[in-house]
């Protein structure tokens, strides 16, 4: 299992437009790598957009969003043209990625156990180190404040830990 201060594990995949990325050609920058079970699907949909929505804010910390799923380049650029998206994603079809992270583990959905990728996001710093992990993914959490019920969105968690990182480097 990867923990904070392991170097990141190398990777090259294809991204939505069949383009080959691979670590050693962005490390150097900040990175926010999530991965993510599927394309289309309502949990993976929403992050998609809350991570475009705020790429801005990323952009100005001079960070690179990666989504990461087992699906195709086809269906990533097909997710990407209906939603919209302005992050890329890479497409893992052999599932490399995910277990060189970690993420693709058993998991258990109305009684059945299957393998399948964890929601997971890394930040990776310049020399290519993880400096932060979430695993297991709530996209969007509710607390209570003052009997007040306010959402918790993970892009915020995400940008506001690579603040955090980003003074102290």
């Amino acid at each position: 299992m990867l923990k904070i201060g392991d170097m990141a594990p190398s990777f090259c995949a294809f991204n939505q437009d069949e383009t080959e990325i691979c670590l050693r050609d962005i490390v150097g920058n900040w990175i926010v790598l999530y991965f993510y079970p599927k394309d289309m699907t309502p949990g993976c949909t929403t992050q998609a957009c809350d991570f475009t929505a705020n790429l801005y804010k990323f952009d100005n910390l001079k960070a690179t969003i990666i989504g990461v799923s087992p699906d195709n380049s086809e269906k990533h650029r097909k997710f990407i043209e209906k939603y919209d998206l302005g992050i890329t994603l890479l497409s893992d079809e052999n599932k490399q990625m995910c277990q060189d992270y970690g993420v693709w583990q058993l998991k258990k959905f109305m009684g059945r156990e299957f393998m399948g990728v964890i929601r997971t996001t890394f930040i990776i710093n310049p020399k290519g180190e993880i400096a932060a992990i979430w695993d297991k993914v709530s996209v969007r959490k509710t607390k209570s404040v003052k009997g007040e019920k306010i959402e918790i969105l993970h892009v915020e968690d995400v940008r506001e830990k690579l603040e955090e990182l980003q003074s102290k480097y």
